[in-house]
């Protein structure tokens, strides 16, 4: 049979890599950041109280209080490229394109806010992708980030009568790779401190305890993480949970309550790093080294530091391309 004449055309076959994180608003501005947090805060992922109960807190508390403070936190942190998390990911993405060459596209997109998964997702098909992975960097598994940024792509992919090969980058909590990766660059980063600290607190974010009952794996995770990096340092570490909300039980120990007592447990040089977070953000910057720091100085410490994420440096880079190589086999 002839092709009809109004048979579409399509671009060359391509394998392409999409790169994921959570997400930032748009500006820090009180408007932008209540956009943001109404999409976060209603994702059911995120929030697992049932919508009949919790968006009357949402929309008649949250969204009419927070945004104007969490709006003042992300100023301090703003950069001339926007927000810490977008800008890195964008670096990661450049990068990582440069690195695998012309034969793999790389994109980049955020759960929540821009560029969203789905318009990512659309730029890569336009553009002849038809094998994907899926990359959300995020070191270990949660149901909050991991499953809800496949959620979203789920939803890209539901009503597509012509659906792209995928694959999906597995947590990497434990993966050689990383550890080494975070071993090099956070030794690194500790050797050229002006001052020796008595412990590396590892900070990682928190959610609810009820979701470790329910068989998420991320504290099981966390904890592997931290074990695994402590015995590549030499320092004494120990493994906490940050970013508290609401009125539930949360992960402990507490990230805040730690930084509070460890002067009074002899502790007054503290070095900070969060090895479940890929690149920086308002969590690590804001939360850790600004407010984290203010705690632990009041408290009676001495002398702080925040370590950097992995971020775009060589080490977290040589990492996400050993392991995007290794899923992309067969492929490219």
């Amino acid at each position: 049979m002839d092709k009809p004449a109004d048979h579409p055309t399509f671009p060359p076959r391509r394998t392409a890599v999409l790169l994921t994180n959570l997400g930032t608003p748009d500006a820090p501005e009180t408007g932008a950041v209540r956009r943001y947090l109404k999409q976060f805060l209603s994702d059911r992922r995120v929030i697992e109280i049932p919508p009949i109960a919790w968006q009357p807190i949402l929309r008649g508390i949250i969204l009419n209080t927070r945004p104007k403070k969490s709006a003042a936190a992300y100023r301090e942190v703003w950069t001339d490229d926007g927000s810490p998390l977008a800008a890195i990911t964008k670096h990661q993405a450049e990068a990582l394109q440069k690195w695998l060459g012309d034969d793999v596209l790389v994109d980049w997109a955020m759960r929540y806010g821009n560029p969203s998964i789905p318009d990512a997702l659309d730029r890569l098909w336009d553009a002849g992708a038809r094998r994907i992975l899926f990359a959300p960097l995020y070191p270990q598994y949660c149901a909050a980030t991991t499953a809800s940024s496949m959620d979203a792509l789920s939803d890209w992919l539901a009503p597509r009568r012509w659906q792209p090969a995928i694959r999906t980058l597995p947590p990497y909590y434990d993966a050689p790779a990383h550890i080494d990766a975070l071993a090099a660059d956070l030794g690194a980063q500790l050797g050229a401190l002006d001052f020796k600290p008595q412990k590396l607190l590892l900070s990682f974010h928190g959610m609810p305890e009820r979701t470790l009952h329910k068989g998420d794996p991320y504290h099981c995770q966390c904890q592997k993480t931290g074990r695994l990096l402590g015995e590549k340092l030499d320092l004494p570490t120990e493994v906490t949970f940050q970013s508290r909300f609401g009125p539930a039980q949360w992960l402990t120990p507490a990230t805040d309550d730690r930084l509070k007592a460890l002067p009074g447990e002899g502790v007054t040089r503290l070095a900070i790093a969060a090895p479940g977070f890929s690149a920086d953000c308002l969590e690590t910057i804001e939360e850790l080294g600004i407010r984290g720091k203010e705690d632990f100085l009041a408290a009676g410490g001495e002398q702080f530091a925040r370590l950097d994420c992995l971020n775009d440096r060589k080490a977290g880079m040589d990492m996400l391309e050993t392991l995007i190589r290794q899923e992309l086999g067969g492929w490219a």
